[in-house]
């Protein structure tokens, strides 16, 4: 049977505000990436996010970004791959405090926004942030965009022995050269619930994916990741969840099945 990961961003309430629907997008996904306080989070959603995820059984992974909450992480920095390399360590660092706190194990390690979009093709940045996590942990997966760079990643990763997973975004429109489209450009946030149901079934079954002029994307696919911000983010991952179950897709966590 096909298996794959449904992943989504939790943890990004801070202090008195409340962002996503946390509780209820967990109960169908199977990974949670965790803001660790630099993006988005703080300490105490960070413990309350990994709780969550422990009693619903869904694999733990950090969602470290750049030190910018005002905003919210979506801004380019230009930092050097050092920098880089410490802002990483440190944000996987405290997620795994916790988790050890509540007796999980961190599963992986996914950059956030810009630094995110900033690390696609990017060999330098690929290589700090596949460092970053080599250095803390060998165990924790690299998760990161699907596509053109994957030979890349593969590479850098399997020089540094650590695994990699691959993902798309069912709710996000791609480029033909396989990049996430800008939020800034209308359309580009699908809150169809049954267009981004059907681009994930297609993601799942075929690993392929529509770009925005047509083109047919192929690429490897380990895991598909619905924001949690979106306005129909619940109803987009139950309908997700139960279309790929009704077509024998076996839903888990990445650290089950990636090798």
């Amino acid at each position: 049977m096909k298996k794959i990961d449904l992943n989504s961003d939790m943890g990004e309430s801070f202090g008195a505000y409340t962002i996503g629907m946390d509780s209820e997008v967990i109960r169908y996904v199977t990974s949670a990436n965790i803001a660790c306080g630099f993006h988005a989070g703080d300490p105490h959603v960070m413990d309350a996010t990994i709780k969550l995820a422990k009693d619903h059984g869904v694999g733990v992974g950090a969602h470290p970004g750049y030190p910018d909450l005002i905003g919210f992480g979506r801004r380019n920095m230009d930092c050097t791959p050092e920098e880089i390399r410490d802002y990483l360590t440190y944000q996987i660092g405290a997620m795994l405090a916790f988790c050890r706190i509540h007796g999980v194990k961190l599963q992986h390690v996914k950059p956030h926004g810009s630094l995110y979009n900033m690390s696609v093709g990017n060999e330098v940045l690929i290589r700090t942030i596949a460092g970053a996590i080599a250095g803390v942990d060998r165990s924790l997966i690299y998760l990161t965009l699907g596509g053109a760079q994957a030979p890349l990643v593969k590479r850098i990763a399997k020089e540094l022995g650590i695994r990699v997973a691959f993902e798309a975004f069912p709710d996000r429109a791609y480029t033909p050269e396989g990049r996430l489209a800008s939020r800034q450009l209308p359309g580009t946030v699908i809150e169809d619930p049954e267009l981004a149901t059907e681009r994930a079934l297609r993601m799942a079954k075929e690993g392929k994916i529509i770009a925005t002029d047509g083109t047919v994307l192929e690429m490897e696919i380990h895991t598909i990741c619905v924001h949690g911000d979106n306005p129909s983010a619940v109803e987009h991952v139950r309908e997700i969840r139960a279309t790929l179950e009704a077509h024998q897709i076996h839903v888990a966590p990445m650290g089950t099945f990636i090798q």
